[in-house]
Formats: C-alpha cells, structure tokens, sequence
C-alpha cells in the first residue's frame, strides 16, 4: 500500500511520500534510544509543562487538522474538529494526574510484619522506547490516548501510522516537536507495514501498542511473543445494542443512530447488532429505519454532513460484499443497501433485519454504516444473541428495570458496559476488550501503567 493522501470523497491522490529507507529508521531507533536515557529522568513537571504546550498548539490548529483529517480518510469535518478537541482534553488530563496516578505505593503495615524489610514501595518507571502501531479511523485519538500517558510515564514514542493518514502522522511529530519536547521523544516513522516486524525485533524497542485488524494483532502479537515484549493490543469490536421493553425507545432509537454511523460507521467501539424485544422490535425498528434514512450523506467539508465516504475503495468493496452476502442468504433491507453512482467511496446508511448465524454479517465487523438488526424473545435471549461473537469490546443495553441492567453488567462479555447511553472512551475510564477484541487496557490509570516497570523497592532493617 503506497503511503499517500487520497481523498476518499472524490478519489485522487492528493500527495504520495517515499517510505523511509533502513538508514532512516536506524537512524530515529538510535535516536530514540539516546533520548530515553536522558528523558526519562525528567520530573512530571516538565513533562507536564511540555504536554500542556502541545495541547494548547493542538486547540490553536484545530481546524487547520481537521480539515487534513477528514482530506485523508473522509470522516465529516465537525466530527474531526471534535477529535482534535478530544486529544487536547487527554493531554491535559495526563498532564494533571500522572505525578499522583504513577506516584509511590507503600504496602500496608499489616503486610510488612514478616517481610523482613523496613520498608518496601512500588514504584513505576518507564520501560523505553514503545512502538506504536496505528489506524486511520480516529487518525489523532488512536495516537494521542497512547502517545499522552506514555510521554508522561518517561517513555518514548514511534508512531507507525496508517499508510493513508501520512500528514496527520507527520502532524504528530511536529506538534510535540513544537511543543518542546526533546528530539526523538516522539517520532513518526513513514514506513510500509512489512517493515514493522523487524522494528519489533529490535531490541532498543521494548513493548508495542497496536489498534487494527485481527491479522495485523496477530502479527505484532506472534512477534512480540518470540521477543518476550509487553503488547496492548484493540482489534475492533462488533458491540451490541440491546433495548428491552422499558427504555426509551424515542431516545434509544435516536442515540442508535447516532452510535451506529459516528465517524461514517468506521468505529471500533460504534454500534453494530441492535438486539430488540420482541415486544418493541417492530417500533423500535420504524424509528430507527426511519432516522437511517434521514441522515444526510455527502461531501464531509460541508457542515450539514452527517456521514461522509469510507476511507477507502476496499474497505466499500468489502462492506458492500458483507450485505451482498446477506441479502444472498435471506437478510431484508430496510433502508440502503445499494452502491450510490458518481466519484468517491460512498456506501447509504442501511438496515438489515432477518439475520442468521450463517451470514458473514453477523461472524464479521460491519465496518461502515450498516445496522443489523435482531428480534430477542427475552432477556435471556438477548444476552445470548449479544454474546454470540468472538468480539468484546464494548456493549449498550437500554433498560428502565435496574435488575435487568444489573444482569446485562454481569453476563454481557465486553470491555465495558453502557447502560443507557452511547459508548464513548474518555481518559478517565478503562479502555479495551476481551475475546478477539484484543487484551490490555488504555486510558485512565490503568492505561498509563500497562508500559510501565511496576517495581518493588525493598528496604532492609
């Protein structure tokens, strides 16, 4: 895959870059490596400082980034102003909490009687340079929620990016180069995929976050393994949406909408299965066709865009193959379904219903707009039809009835669970999944600990 800007609403290629050569790449590794030692004696002020600056440059080029974003991989340009927003908001909450989320642990007394030891702590220290390997969906949040807490800890970055979001990567680099921090703490490496396995190997590399596809996971995993090296891995997610007979069906219909085509349906954690009670399946699914149908799609520099093209002509062929096989096997459409005539990589906004276990749609992640849509006769059902997928990232259930909610929290197998509402990440909460959604956590505490060395320090009498 060439590393270049093709603007997916209209087709062109806008801007092609040469992949870095193996002078290049040894030449950041070896950087990198050298930064880290001194880096990482840093005091969290400083850091602090610098990610503070780096935020308050991000909000600055706001729409200056946006407008490259959504050139690049075709997402409505509100959406991605609201990412760039999103980013700086991380930043600055990292920035504020790390010195207390990374701060020193002391056992309890209690536990010290027959430890020999005066005093013992815990104490997390960075690990070294962290490879990052990143997609295109969210181009500046799938990077910054792991560049933030990393930066922070004293870690360095090497951001190996989506091969079609080249100007947002180098953007990356820039800004915290701008913002002061030291050269080679965060740098991006333009370099094709068959290349990241023997960055991975590399011993100056010393763990490895990945966000993509289940091969790519499998990949970086495989490796890592051989190597003996820390990974966090999220690899997508196929997340249910189940309503049962006391929601709110007018807001749950109008928030399914919303969850199943945020960022033109090309979301790891959006909406996909939508599991419905028999007893309000049909009404729920008028609304919910209905609000599908609504929906204006076009050109995402426009402001009254609510769903844009797909970032690529594959990942249409592919969506467009996933409903073709659908409809094959018996699935009824209830809204799109068909692919729109004219330039760029447009696929409507569509329902299907009538779904069984046998069709691609329901084994496989619908990544762009399209609802499925199932009828559950009861609870028991419901938490069956939802758990019916080797994928658990996230999960919606709308409820009323606070034991149903309870019994959905306890069963649903996922990463999280929003009772109610929309799945949304935010540096506060835990972010990541279980099954073949990946394993590791981002974000909040946990996140900036998983590349850390949790260190005992024993102290003698």
């Amino acid at each position: 895959m060439p590393i270049a800007t093709v603007n997916p609403a209209t087709g062109e290629t806008l801007r092609t870059y040469e992949a870095m050569g193996e002078e290049e790449t040894e030449r950041r590794l070896q950087l990198a490596e050298a930064t880290f030692r001194t880096y990482r004696t840093t005091m969290f002020e400083e850091r602090a400082r610098l990610l503070h600056r780096a935020a308050d440059l991000l909000d600055e080029d706001r729409d200056s980034i946006a407008e490259v974003m959504t050139t690049e991989m075709g997402k409505p340009v509100g959406q991605a102003r609201a990412e760039a927003a999103k980013c700086a908001k991380a930043m600055r909450w990292y920035a504020d909490r790390a010195a207390v989320l990374l701060a020193d642990e002391e056992p309890d007394p209690s536990d010290m009687k027959d430890s020999g030891a005066s005093r013992v702590l815990v104490r997390y220290r960075p690990l070294g340079p962290v490879l990052a390997v990143m997609p295109w969906n969210f181009p500046l949040w799938q990077v910054v929620r792991f560049a933030a807490p990393a930066l922070m800890a004293g870690n360095v970055g090497l951001l190996k990016h989506s091969s079609n979001v080249p100007q947002t990567a180098l953007y990356l680099e820039d800004l915290f180069h701008r913002a002061g921090f030291p050269e080679g703490c965060f740098q991006t490496l333009l370099i094709g995929s068959a290349a990241v396995d023997d960055i991975l190997r590399d011993e100056r590399v010393r763990a490895a976050t990945l966000t993509g596809s289940e091969p790519a996971g499998r990949a970086v995993a495989s490796t890592a393994g051989e190597m003996i090296k820390k990974t966090v891995l999220e690899l997508g997610g196929s997340d249910p949406f189940v309503v049962m007979p006391s929601a709110d069906l007018d807001r749950a219909a109008e928030v399914a909408v919303t969850a199943r085509v945020q960022n033109n349906g090309q979301s790891c954690i959006a909406a996909k299965r939508f599991i419905v009670h028999t007893d309000v399946y049909d009404a729920f699914a008028e609304r919910f066709t209905r609000g599908m149908r609504a929906l204006t799609t076009g050109d995402p520099m426009d402001e009254g865009t609510e769903v844009g093209p797909l970032a690529s002509e594959q990942g249409r062929r592919d969506l467009a193959e996933l409903v073709d096989d659908a409809v094959r096997s018996g699935a009824r459409v209830l809204c799109g379904g068909e692919l729109p005539d004219g330039p760029g990589w447009y696929y409507p906004p569509t329902v299907l219903t009538g779904i069984t276990r046998d069709m691609r749609v329901h084994r496989e992640e619908a990544f762009g707009p399209v609802a499925t849509l199932y009828r559950a006769a009861d609870l028991d059902e419901a938490v069956l039809i939802a758990n019916d997928s080797s994928f658990g990232l996230s999960s919606n259930v709308w409820t009323r009835d606070e034991a149903e909610a309870d019994r959905f929290v306890r069963d649903m197998e996922a990463g999280s669970v929003f009772v109610n509402g929309m799945t949304a990440s935010h540096p506060a909460f835990p972010f990541g999944g279980v099954k073949r959604s990946g394993y590791g956590r981002e974000l909040s505490g946990h996140g900036i600990r998983e590349f850390c060395n949790i260190t005992t320090v024993w102290h003698g009498a």
